[in-house]
């Protein structure tokens, strides 16, 4: 049967109406560090072959890694690091069935992003 109303629907949840939420944007934010973190883990190895190849190919490389940049890059993956570990295991509780109450579940993530922030910090401290 034919959508008589076909133009009267909305089209989609636009962010003026659409509130986002923790979980949703926790979600984004683990896909996010786990692509980040795929070209940390390229950097770290073309670090590693240039070491390998030649004096002036590691010298090069090592300049990127160790200026203001590779200093905020490798600040931000070890911030990344954190986060993901720390979704990973937000989602291992879920897998039990545990956790899955909106309240409990927004909880989480704030968890998540403070303790990332947190262990980050203290990583930079200690080390």
């Amino acid at each position: 049967m034919a959508d008589v109303n076909r133009g009267n629907r909305p089209l989609s949840p636009h962010l003026t109406v659409y509130r986002p939420q923790w979980t949703s944007m926790t979600s984004i934010l683990t896909r996010i560090t786990g692509n980040a973190l795929l070209i940390t883990g390229l950097l770290i190895v073309w670090w590693f072959i240039a070491a390998a190849t030649s004096e002036s190919a590691f010298a090069a490389a090592d300049f990127v890694l160790t200026s203001w940049f590779g200093d905020l890059v490798m600040f931000l993956s070890l911030l990344g690091v954190w986060y993901h570990f720390l979704a990973g295991l937000r989602h291992l509780y879920w897998d039990t069935g545990r956790g899955l109450e909106i309240e409990t579940a927004e909880t989480l993530g704030k968890a998540a992003v403070i303790g990332a922030v947190v262990l980050t910090l203290l990583t930079i401290i200690i080390v």
